[in-house]
């Protein structure tokens, strides 16, 4: 049993530790995940169409930026930010996908 749980500790300690990063893009909503809202018209904006989209429809906010689409592990805070550009500071996933959100500001 003890071999097992060393080879387990060395197994864990060799695989990199996930940093804390920062991420630029636009809070959209995962149905216009690429922040075009045209096709939709939810609102007469970017903000109000990503709002609608997460309230009447399911959809979810995520970070866009301009390239890459990440899901946000935080879904409140994003409302505040809808259609602008973000700093989101946070832990990529091992699958790239999700920030696991510590916090979220406007860009400058």
């Amino acid at each position: 049993m003890k071999p097992l749980l060393i080879g387990f500790l060395i197994l864990s300690a060799l695989q990199p530790q996930q940093q804390k990063q920062s991420f630029a893009g636009t809070i959209t909503d995962s149905m216009c995940a690429n922040g075009d809202h045209s096709r939709m018209k939810m609102g007469p904006t970017s903000a109000e169409c990503t709002i609608a989209c997460v309230d009447a429809h399911g959809a979810s906010f995520v970070l866009y930026d301009g390239k890459d689409v990440f899901a946000l592990s935080d879904q409140k805070t994003p409302e505040k930010f809808a259609g602008q550009r973000v700093i989101v500071s946070g832990t990529l996933s091992a699958d790239k996908k999700t920030i696991q959100v510590d916090s979220m500001a406007a860009a400058k």
